[in-house]
């Protein structure tokens, strides 16, 4: 018998004489998470972390927001928690995935409406145009400007997936990923919490997932009540709100028990 399939989740075995389709289950990792609007028990073999849009272009003192006046310290503070969640996250081998704006160079991906909302006018720096000091054009894939900031570079086994929209879902293989991953609880995290953030998990629940906002992983240049309304909004009718430090503790309980339970 051989293995059939993109992901060790989502495998076949075949031979000439027999196909068994009887997929690989994980060992589950359940876990109880202090959430709002009620803690909730999830588990971690089925979760996976979307983080979106932390690029230079929307992050980085040099990058396209901070260009044309916007302050992105706000954008910058998921940083350091990420940092952490990341880390202990990789170490339980969950799935993450780096949802980022990354045009095509001819933006032939983009509507006419799209382009209006960064470029109202048609004489700004919008989607594509050439961004100085760097010499990068906004946000377009494989340049520096549609790069992570350096600060949380991805690992090699992280996957990236690029978008075009204020959802990850729309127009993208997001979906097919997760699902051959065999996914559905999304941890979610980036920027701008209220915009791509937002839409992201809009359509992830519409599709069926689980969705918890890491509400200390996600930031805004948008008003602080912009931030405030995504936080009532995905209590009310998305799913949960929860910290980092809550999911990194409960990954420390699950590392325990593991080691507890081994013969």
């Amino acid at each position: 018998m051989r293995p059939l399939g993109s992901s060790p989740r989502n495998t076949w075995q075949v031979s000439p004489d027999l196909v068994d389709t009887v997929r690989p289950r994980p060992q589950q990792h359940p876990f109880l998470l202090a959430a709002e609007p009620r803690p909730l028990r999830i588990d971690l073999a089925a979760a996976a972390l979307l983080v979106i849009d932390m690029q230079n272009d929307f992050c980085h003192p040099d990058g396209w927001l901070a260009g044309i006046g916007v302050d992105v310290a706000p954008a910058r503070a998921p940083i350091a928690p990420l940092q952490r969640l990341l880390a202990a996250l990789r170490a339980q081998a969950v799935p993450v995935l780096w949802v980022s704006w990354g045009n095509r160079p001819d933006r032939l991906n983009l509507s006419p409406s799209l382009l209006h909302v960064y470029d109202p006018h048609g004489t700004g720096v919008g989607l594509g145009a050439a961004l100085a000091p760097q010499g990068s054009r906004v946000l377009e894939a494989g340049g520096w400007s549609a790069a992570i900031v350096d600060e949380l570079t991805p690992a090699p086994g992280d996957i990236q997936v690029a978008k075009y929209r204020m959802s990850g879902f729309w127009d993208t293989p997001l979906d097919s990923i997760l699902r051959n991953l065999r996914v559905d609880t999304l941890l979610f995290a980036g920027v701008n919490v209220d915009q791509c953030v937002m839409a992201t998990l809009q359509d992830a629940s519409c599709l069926g997932y689980d969705c918890i906002l890491m509400d200390d992983c996600a930031g805004t240049t948008s008003p602080a009540f912009c931030h405030e309304a995504t936080r009532y909004n995905v209590r009310q009718c998305y799913g949960f709100t929860a910290l980092s430090e809550d999911v990194i503790k409960a990954t420390g309980v699950t590392r325990r028990r593991a080691s507890h339970d081994a013969p």
